[in-house]
C-alpha cells in the first residue's frame, strides 16, 4: 500500500515518526494476531480427524487449544486495532493543519482562482478519505498481507507442489485487481471533481439566495442543481459500477481456485503425498486466505480512491504562497504614519502592468482619497500597502523603511483595513471585534465606542456576549461596518486604508457610519477608496487614478476649478465645487 506513487503516499511516512513507540507495541500485536492463523490451521487439520475418529476427548483437547489460540487472537487485534489508530487519526490531522496553514499563506491571486466549495471539500472530504486510507494501511492492509504471507508459508510446509499449483492462480487475481483498480482511480477522480464542482455551485447558491429570488432565477439555478447533481450521480455510478463488477469476477476466480486446489488435492493423497489431516490443514490455510484477499482487494480499491484525495490536496501545496519576511526582518517601533511610493510598478501578469511608475507622499495625519475608474490601481495599491503583493519595480516606504525589510504581521497590525464587505467570523461580538488579538473588555468597549458601535452593542441581549450569526446576518449593514472600524482601530494602527467603507448603505447608517470613521481617523494617516465622491470632497488630498497613473491631484476645490476628468466624474454625480 505504501509502494511510490505520484500521490506521494510516502511522503506521508515522516508524519508518523513521532508516534514509533505506539507503532512498535501494534506492530508487536499485529506479530501476535498472524502468527495464530497457521496455528489455527494446524489444529483445524487435526479436529476433523478427531471428530471422524468420535474420540471425545481429544476433539476436546483440540477445541480448547483453539479456543485459547482465538482469545489470544483477538485479544491482540484488539491491541493492535486500537494502538494503530492514534497515530492514523494524527496523520490525517497533520496533514489537514498543514495543508489549512498553507492555505492562509497562498498568494492573494492564487487563492482567487480556487473555489471555496472546493477547497472545502478538499479540506474535509479528500482529508478524510487519505486519513482512512492511512488507517486501513497500518490497521488492516499491513497485517492481510502478513497473514497472506504467514498462511501460504504454512501451505508450502505442508505440501510445496500443492502449493506451487495454487500460488500459479495468484498472477490471475492481481491482473484482474490492478486492471479494475486502475480504473477506479480514474473514475473515483472524475468522481471527486464533480464533487468539489457540486460543493462550490452550493457555496454560491445558498450565499446568493436573496440575490437569486430578488431576479427570480430560482428555475435557473434549479437546473443548474439538477445538471450538476446528475453529472455527480453519473459520475460515482461509473465508480460503484466497476466495484460491483470486481468483487464477482474476483470471487469467481477465488472459487475456481479452490475447486481446482480440491481436486489437485484429492489427486496428491491418490499419490501419497500428503495425509488426509495434512490436506484438511491445507484447505482450513487455504481458506482463511479468502478473507486477507477479500481484504486487500477492498483496500486497494480504496487505495486507488485515496491517490485521487492526495493529488487534489497537493495541488494546493503546488500553488504559490507568500514571500516570507526576509532575514533580519525590523520590528516596528512607534510609527507616524507617513507612506512613500517611489516609481512602483506591479502587474498581475508581466503583459498587463496594474500600476505604472508611482509616485506618492502622504504625510503623517494626512487623508488621501483615491478616485478613478474601476480597473485604475486602487485596490491594488491597497494589496501593496499591506503586502498581500510586492512591486516589481520601486519600493513602498512607511516611515521611510522598505515595507518589504519589515515584519509582515507587525506591519499589518500597523496598517488596518475597513472593507467594501464586512466579513465576521462566528462567535461573540466581543470576540468579533479582538479578531484573535489579546485585548481587553476595556480595550473592546473603547474600539466600540470609537467606531460609534457601542450604543447598539450595550442595546443587545448579551451586550459585547451577544452570539454573530453567520455572515453577520443579526446586525444591519451600518452595524456591520461600524463593527468592522471597530476592529481595524483595536490595534491602535498609524494607517488606516478604507475601502468604498460607505458605499452600500442609506444616507441614515452612513451618517452613523461617517461619524465612526470620523472618530477612527483623527490622528491616523488615512486613505480611502470610494466612487461616490460625495465622501471624499474633504479629503486633505485626492488623487484621481487611470491605467495605473495618477492622472490629476489636488483638493477638491482645487480640481474642480482645473476642471479636467475629476470635475466630469463629479458632474456625472451631481457634485458642484464649494465655492
Amino acid at each position: 500500500m505504501l509502494a511510490p506513487s505520484s500521490a506521494g503516499f510516502r511522503r506521508l511516512l515522516p508524519l508518523l515518526k513521532p508516534h514509533r513507540g505506539r507503532l512498535a507495541a501494534g506492530g508487536l500485536c499485529m506479530l501476535v494476531f498472524v502468527a495464530c492463523w497457521p496455528l489455527l490451521a494446524s489444529q483445524a487439520g487435526q479436529l476433523i480427524p478427531a471428530i471422524g475418529s468420535g474420540d471425545f476427548h481429544r476433539v476436546l483437547k483440540v477445541i480448547a487449544v483453539a479456543l485459547s489460540l482465538f482469545l489470544i487472537q483477538k485479544v491482540a487485534q484488539f491491541g493492535q486495532d486500537t494502538l494503530l489508530a492514534a497515530p492514523a487519526l494524527q496523520v490525517s490531522q497533520e496533514l489537514r493543519r498543514n495543508l489549512f496553514a498553507r492555505l492562509q499563506r497562498l498568494e492573494f491571486g492564487a487563492l482567487e482562482k480556487l473555489s471555496a466549495g472546493d477547497l472545502t471539500y478538499r479540506l474535509t472530504e479528500d482529508a478524510d478519505r487519505v486519513g482512512e486510507v492511512i488507517y486501513k494501511t497500518i490497521q488492516d492492509t499491513t497485517p492481510s498481507a502478513l497473514q497472506l504471507v504467514a498462511v501460504f508459508g504454512y501451505m508450502v510446509y505442508l505440501d510445496w507442489k500443492l502449493s506451487l499449483a495454487t500460488l500459479l492462480l495468484a498472477p490471475l487475481v492481481a491482473v484482474l485487481v490492478s486492471v479494475f483498480g486502475a480504473r477506479v482511480l480514474g473514475a473515483a477522480e472524475r468522481s471527486q471533481q464533480q464533487v468539489s464542482e457540486l460543493a462550490g455551485l452550493l457555496g454560491e447558491a445558498i450565499g446568493g439566495l436573496p440575490l437569486v429570488r430578488a431576479f427570480a432565477a430560482e428555475p435557473w439555478l434549479q437546473q443548474r442543481f439538477e445538471t450538476e447533481i446528475d453529472l455527480h450521480r453519473r459520475a460515482r455510478y461509473r465508480t460503484l459500477r466497476l466495484l460491483a463488477l470486481q468483487h464477482p469476477v474476483v470471487g469467481f476466480i477465488e472459487a475456481a481456485g479452490i475447486l481446482t486446489v480440491l481436486l489437485l488435492g484429492a489427486w496428491r493423497i491418490g499419490a501419497g503425498g500428503l495425509s488426509g489431516a495434512g490436506f484438511s490443514s491445507y484447505v482450513a490455510a487455504l481458506l482463511m486466505l479468502i478473507d486477507p484477499i477479500s481484504h486487500l482487494t477492498t483496500n486497494f480499491n480504496e487505495f486507488q480512491q485515496g491517490q485521487a484525495s492526495l493529488r487534489r490536496l497537493r495541488a494546493i501545496e503546488q500553488e504559490p504562497v507568500e514571500a516570507p519576511d526576509r532575514p533580519g526582518a525590523r520590528p516596528l517601533a512607534q510609527l507616524g504614519g507617513a507612506l512613500e511610493l517611489r516609481d512602483v510598478s506591479f502587474g498581475y501578469s508581466p503583459s498587463q502592468p496594474v500600476l505604472q511608475q508611482l509616485n506618492l507622499r502622504v504625510a503623517p495625519g494626512q487623508v488621501v482619497a483615491l478616485v478613478g475608474p474601476s480597473g485604475a490601481g486602487k485596490s491594488t495599491l491597497f494589496s501593496l500597502l499591506l503586502r498581500f503583493n510586492a512591486p516589481q519595480q520601486g519600493q513602498v516606504l512607511l516611515d521611510g523603511l522598505d515595507l518589504q525589510d519589515l515584519r509582515a504581521a507587525e506591519l499589518r497590525r500597523a496598517v488596518a483595513l475597513v472593507p467594501q464587505q464586512t466579513t465576521l467570523f462566528s462567535g461573540t461580538v466581543a470576540e468579533a471585534i479582538r479578531f484573535g488579538r489579546p485585548a481587553s473588555d476595556e480595550q473592546v468597549r473603547r474600539a466600540a465606542q470609537l467606531a460609534n458601535a457601542a450604543d447598539f452593542i450595550e442595546a443587545m441581549p448579551g451586550g459585547y456576549g451577544a452570539r454573530v450569526e453567520e455572515r453577520g446576518s443579526n446586525f444591519s449593514g451600518g452595524q456591520l461596518q461600524r463593527l468592522a472600524i471597530a476592529r481595524a482601530v483595536l490595534g491602535n494602527p498609524a494607517v488606516l486604508l478604507l475601502d468604498e467603507a460607505t458605499s452600500a448603505l442609506d444616507a441614515e447608517a452612513e451618517e452613523a457610519v461617517q461619524q465612526g470613521l470620523q472618530r477612527a481617523m483623527d490622528g491616523r494617516t488615512v486613505l480611502v477608496i470610494a466612487h461616490r465622491l460625495s465622501t471624499v470632497q474633504e479629503a486633505d488630498h485626492i488623487l484621481f487614478l487611470e491605467g495605473g497613473r495618477i492622472v490629476e491631484q489636488g483638493s477638491h476645490d482645487g480640481l474642480m476649478m482645473a476642471g479636467g476628468r475629476y470635475r466630469d466624474l463629479c458632474n456625472r454625480q451631481l457634485i458642484r465645487s464649494f465655492g
